[in-house]
């Protein structure tokens, strides 16, 4: 499905280089390319395919794992391409990229510590499951009182919540 939504894009980008009249600096690019046209297309089509090849892992992403980590793993990506472009293409480092990259370590950060959290409430849940409490359903034949565990599990269903379970 992604595949079809890449060659429309694709379609409409190459209607507008016509369109805009645009596609006249592409010969002007090419010549003033140093390394020669052959080296120049291969550049173009690298750039291509890895953009491709970039958009369907996102999608194997979604559909394997989810959108929010989609979304976590191409932010980890963004600090990444200022770094790498300062020693492979001589790129300046600005204030502004060193900003965007910050803000970027930090969601990822912020995501992975939120995941670390939801991790030790459910360890804690379980702990709290295991350990035997001390509440009374009754008297048994003897006399001695029924025990029983007294943890009451969350309900994350939100139609069950509203009827007086406790929510989450």
């Amino acid at each position: 499905m992604q595949i079809y939504t890449n060659v429309v894009a694709s379609a409409v980008s190459v209607a507008a280089l016509f369109a805009t009249g645009e596609w006249r600096a592409v010969r002007g690019e090419l010549a003033g390319y140093r390394s020669g046209t052959a080296r120049y297309a291969a550049t173009l089509l690298g750039i291509a395919v890895a953009w491709q090849a970039a958009t369907l892992g996102m999608v194997r992403l979604v559909t394997r794992a989810s959108s929010l980590f989609a979304n976590v793993t191409s932010t980890l990506g963004l600090p990444l391409v200022p770094i790498f472009a300062v020693p492979l293409f001589g790129d300046k480092m600005t204030g502004i990229k060193v900003v965007a990259m910050l803000m970027a370590v930090w969601g990822f950060l912020s995501y992975v510590y939120q995941h670390y959290l939801d991790d030790r409430r459910v360890q804690d849940a379980r702990e709290n499951e295991r350990a035997p409490g001390s509440c009374s359903l009754g008297a048994r034949a003897d006399g001695k009182p029924v025990d029983c565990a007294c943890t009451t599990m969350p309900i994350r269903d939100s139609a069950v919540a509203e009827q007086g379970a406790p929510r989450v």
